[in-house]
């Protein structure tokens, strides 16, 4: 054996062997914040960010973060999750806010943290502008994931997660269209950067809207779930992948994707069971990622040099408080005069104070060109505003729902539901058993005590339905809630199996909601 190959057989070695230290200390650490009760009043992600924090005091290293890594194999799953599981209905209700946060809020964002960069620090404002487009992407992941538990609104949800969505493309183009510009390899210039926008986006939408349908029709032609499971994740990393290599943004194509194949693909290519296992799937996989990545984003703090560049981070943090201000208070108040939204004034509280930064931030900063003078600068900034983002804000979110009295009833509700969903499954068990023909190898007894017993569970279940509702009398609007949301699924399966037979070329655009709306509205009149 070579004295080359055995240094490249123990790289490997290396290398896979930190992979495996990462995998084992952050699922350990995301399994841990599960079990005990304790530690499940902190976001497993901020609870990484920690222990990854104490790794990189005690200076271990555990790996090297490199840009690629998190751009290419962290962020397009991470990407593909979030957009395959928002609903386009809920969506489309609250689009203009979440248009205008994700794309005027950029503009503002990057704006308001470069200028004042440049002014009060030592920051060039070429260089401060990729501090700014490099802050100006959104990561909810802790905040989403504890809103849900907490049971905040699904608008509010919807909001904090769809301008994420949408705003971590945008950032990452204005930083592509930045970057060259401190290098001197680019001169700013307001036609040729909406130009060159409007081609990474329009790329990116094309790429996705092309390989998300491919998918969604090829799908129609088989019933194999792991097949299309694999699909979903050959999507996800393709995408990516093509639409850079074409020059247009992955990011984009990468939400326009998942957000075909979660709400039409599934749809009229996938059984619900099918629907079902993708799902878990990517859920598990968006857990996964998730782990390791907040976990090394902690381990690669560099406690010296976040000292020797408080300033900087200082200036910065207060630039993000204070155009996230502007974003969230100014863009929701336009969308409020619209018409269209109502966002209370303690909802854009929280979006404001939820505006965490995580992985995009970090990865966009790491891969700022070694060149570039200033590039430590950037980072350490960035990472330090990322750190007080997840630490401070993330820490204090729900102190901000508490006071503000945007905390749900979202475990009732679950409770609630949990038993609606027994009732409904035992008594089907019923209705199985007293439909299948007494077998004459089995006891005709025994036939009727399963029954008894079936018979008393659902007793037991009912009467618990009826104390829940006669003490929580909202919970018969929850009734109302899902009934409605099953009549909107009926409709939109029902196109799904006229597609798949071939009696339709195309979908429809559903027609009971609307009616639904019009219903209420004439009601509430």
């Amino acid at each position: 054996m070579s004295l080359e190959s055995s240094v490249t057989e123990t790289s490997i070695q290396t290398n896979l062997e930190q992979f495996l230290i990462v995998l084992s200390v952050s699922l350990s650490v995301a399994t841990v914040s599960r079990i005990f009760s304790w530690f499940r009043q902190i976001p497993y992600t901020l609870l990484l960010v920690i222990v990854g924090l104490c790794l990189a005091f005690v200076d271990i290293r555990l790996v090297n973060l490199s840009p690629e890594l998190i751009l290419e194999i962290f962020l397009p799953p991470l990407l593909f999750e979030a957009a395959w599981n928002i609903r386009w209905r809920s969506l489309r209700e609250n689009l203009l806010p979440v248009g205008l946060f994700a794309i005027v809020g950029v503009v503002i964002s990057v704006i308001g943290i470069a200028l004042p960069l440049s002014q009060f620090t030592n920051l060039s404002l070429a260089t401060a502008l990729l501090v700014g487009a490099s802050l100006s992407a959104t990561d909810p992941v802790s905040v989403v994931a504890l809103f849900r538990e907490l049971g905040a609104s699904k608008k509010l949800t919807i909001l904090m997660e769809g301008e994420s969505l949408f705003n971590d493309g945008v950032a990452v183009v204005a930083f592509v269209l930045l970057v060259g510009i401190p290098l001197g390899v680019k001169e700013f210039s307001l036609p040729n950067t909406i130009t060159s926008f409007g081609t990474f986006v329009g790329i990116g939408i094309g790429i996705g809207c092309l390989i998300g349908f491919g998918i969604s029709y090829l799908t129609q032609r088989f019933d194999l779930p792991l097949v299309e499971q694999s699909l979903t994740l050959v999507s996800a990393y393709g995408t990516y992948i093509i639409t850079e290599e074409l020059g247009g943004s992955g990011v984009i194509g990468v939400v326009t994707v998942g957000m075909i194949l979660g709400n039409f693909g599934s749809r009229i290519g996938m059984n619900p069971r099918t629907r079902l296992l993708v799902s878990e799937f990517w859920d598990f996989l968006a857990f996964f990622v998730n782990s390791i990545v907040f976990l090394l984003i902690g381990d690669q703090i560099n406690f010296s040099s976040l000292a020797a560049n408080f300033k900087l981070i200082l200036v910065a943090i207060l630039a993000v408080l204070f155009t996230r201000i502007i974003v969230i208070y100014g863009l929701g108040g336009l969308t409020n005069l619209s018409g269209n939204t109502d966002i209370s004034l303690k909802e854009q509280t929280v979006l404001w104070w939820g505006g965490l930064r995580g992985s995009v931030s970090i990865a966009l900063a790491l891969s700022v060109p070694e060149m570039l003078e200033g590039r430590q600068e950037i980072i350490e900034t960035v990472f330090g505003v990322v750190l007080f983002t997840l630490l401070v804000q993330g820490l204090t979110t729900q102190w901000f729902l508490e006071k503000l009295d945007l905390i749900g009833d979202q475990p009732l509700r679950q409770k609630y539901s949990e038993l609606l969903a027994r009732r409904t499954a035992l008594k089907r068990v019923l209705e199985y058993l007293a439909k299948l023909d007494e077998s004459p190898d089995i006891d005709s007894e025994f036939y009727r005590y399963e029954q008894e017993l079936v018979r008393g569970e659902l007793k037991a279940v009912d009467e618990e339905i009826i104390r829940l509702q006669e003490e929580y009398s909202q919970l018969r609007n929850l009734d109302m809630e899902q009934l409605r949301e099953q009549l909107l699924d009926i409709e939109a399966d029902t196109y799904a199996e006229f597609i798949r037979a071939g009696r339709l070329n195309k979908n429809l655009s559903p027609t009971l909601q609307k009616i639904l709306v019009e219903a209420e509205v004439k009601h509430e009149e």
